[in-house]
């Protein structure tokens, strides 16, 4: 039942459609008021029957529908084998709206077509013949909407994305109580979000104006000479005039003066560029930086819609915590916010390839001051064990000590988790965590860790979960982080963490930035977005 509990309550967004009274070969209606429609909508079943065995006829006649056989089985069986397409007049008037948002899902970042388009156009072109039957019709446009609801609105299985890692939770999507809202208020149809992540609206807006500046022409590569160490403010060379033309068709500099100078406007336009790239700001023009420019827009856009992907398998509840973090592996970021605001973004130190940091979310338990750390069993033994082969002092050394037959490094400045780590239980054994090595936030890739995420600025994340703490002050959180002595404490406000892989994403001030990624998971995504619809 959960699918039909997706499609049932759809199907009134496809109603909802409809108040924009697009015109149809099949439509006869008068024009209706906002509240006749709305009671048209809600009320709607037909009462004319058809023959419930031309259910089995329709799909041996078009297979590659067989996947939505169960659901429309449902459908017809809860409305009892009467049209829901058909009234007295015709098809009725949302049909063609359907049929238009199923014809431009292009918008949507979706590289499909339904498979038997020529058939449905047949239905409310004029030019094409109509070689369906009224009754195949209606199937059809059942077929229709269910398309479109799994493409646009649940994305690929949940199967399928969680063996490619994303171990997040999957929206259960609902939507009851939401076609009365879409009726009266029409905005809601170009964007909701309480259908899908707010995010997925902002990647979809940047979507078309990428495709407009690859209709003009996209961008011209910029000559990259393999002698090159940098450009510095001051220099003049060709390349600069193509990066100066790259960076205004782009939009990180307003006007372009074609100068092949490196001038001052030109280097905030780089410093823009670079920090949206997932680069450090630098005066500096490197030829790392012009290899990006260089990708092609094509490779841009679908980065664009493999993001969007990501975006329909998230609940919009996720914004709506009052206090929650969030850590984006590719941008080696977390933020922390509250009540929709980011009070704190902090540099964070990810997983390396071989141990990949897990895609999923837990809740924020508990803080640990001063933590010991309980070394896992895999580092005893590719890493202490054999330091102690070669050094009998090894343990000492590194402050360690055996503790009930385990490793555990005592608590203080050079503990591996540094002065403090933040617990959100869970079966990968993950955590955040302070880190003596701190040079380490100085690269931009930060791909270093065993799996655990540690944090660039941990007072401040303590202070910020903690912040409405009475128990706390400042003054005693620095204390507790250097007493030198464990100190757990369990957070009074317990919040959700989720750490989420996003390769493409419109930041609060609406630039689109571009991370890179780390761990080759756009490729496996991009192979079942366009080779597997």
């Amino acid at each position: 039942m959960r699918k039909l509990n997706l499609l049932i309550p759809l199907l009134g967004i496809v109603l909802a459609f409809a108040a924009g009274s697009c015109t149809s070969k099949k439509i006869s209606h008068n024009s209706r008021s906002s509240a006749d429609q709305l009671n048209v909508a809600v009320n709607h079943q037909s009462n004319i029957p058809f023959d419930s065995g031309q259910v089995s006829v329709f799909y041996t006649s078009h297979p590659e529908l067989e996947k939505y056989r169960e659901d429309a089985t449902t459908v017809y069986r809860e409305h009892h084998y009467c049209y829901i397409w058909y009234d007295n007049t015709g098809v009725v008037e949302f049909g063609q709206t359907l049929y238009n948002k199923v014809k431009d899902l292009a918008t949507e970042g979706i590289p499909v077509k339904f498979p038997y388009e020529q058939q449905v156009e047949g239905v409310f072109n004029n030019d094409i013949e109509n070689t369906l039957s009224k009754t195949e019709t209606e199937l059809m446009l059942t077929n229709l909407y269910l398309f479109y609801a799994e493409k646009v609105y649940k994305g690929i299985d949940e199967d399928s994305t969680t063996a490619i890692g994303w171990l997040l939770p999957r929206k259960q999507m609902t939507y009851t109580g939401l076609l009365d809202s879409i009726m009266l208020n029409q905005q809601l149809l170009n964007r909701d979000e309480k259908v899908l992540f707010n995010q997925y609206y902002k990647l979809r807006e940047v979507l078309q104006q990428y495709r407009e500046i690859e209709k003009n022409g996209g961008w011209n590569p910029v000559d990259l000479d393999p002698k090159l160490k940098a450009y510095k403010p001051g220099d003049t060379a060709k390349a600069i005039a193509q990066i100066r033309e790259r960076l205004f068709i782009t939009g990180d500099i307003k006007q372009n003066s074609k100068s092949n100078k490196y001038d001052p406007e030109l280097v905030e336009a780089v410093k823009r560029y670079q920090k949206r790239n997932g680069n450090k700001p630098d005066e500096l023009i490197l030829p790392r930086h012009i290899k990006e420019m260089n990708v092609p827009i094509g490779e841009r856009i679908k980065k664009i819609m493999v993001n969007m992907e990501r975006c329909r398998w998230i609940s919009p509840d996720l914004v709506k915590a009052k206090e929650m973090i969030v850590v984006n592996i590719p941008s080696f970021k977390l933020n922390f916010y509250r009540d929709g605001k980011s009070e704190l973004e902090s540099p964070v130190i990810v997983g390396k390839n071989v141990t990949k940091t897990v895609i999923f979310s837990g809740t924020l338990s508990y803080i640990v001051f001063s933590p010991y750390w309980n070394v896992p069993h895999s580092i005893i033994v590719k890493e202490i064990k054999p330091g102690m082969a070669k050094n009998p002092n090894y343990l000492e050394k590194h402050n360690m000590e055996w503790n009930n037959g385990q490793v555990r490094q005592k608590p203080g400045k050079s503990n591996s988790l540094g002065l403090v780590k933040f617990i959100f239980p869970n079966s990968n054994d993950i955590y955040l965590h302070d880190t003596p090595s701190k040079s380490l936030f100085e690269q931009e890739s930060r791909a270093f860790s065993h799996g655990c995420i540690r944090v660039g600025k941990p007072r401040d994340l303590a202070l910020c979960i903690l912040k409405d703490d009475k128990n706390w002050t400042p003054a005693k959180i620095d204390a507790a982080m250097n007493a030198g002595k464990e100190n757990s404490y369990p957070i009074k406000n317990k919040m959700p963490v989720y750490i989420g892989y996003f390769t493409a994403f419109v930041d609060e001030q609406g630039m689109i930035n571009f991370y890179e990624d780390i761990y080759d998971r756009d490729a496996r995504l991009a192979g079942l977005l366009f080779n597997n619809q």
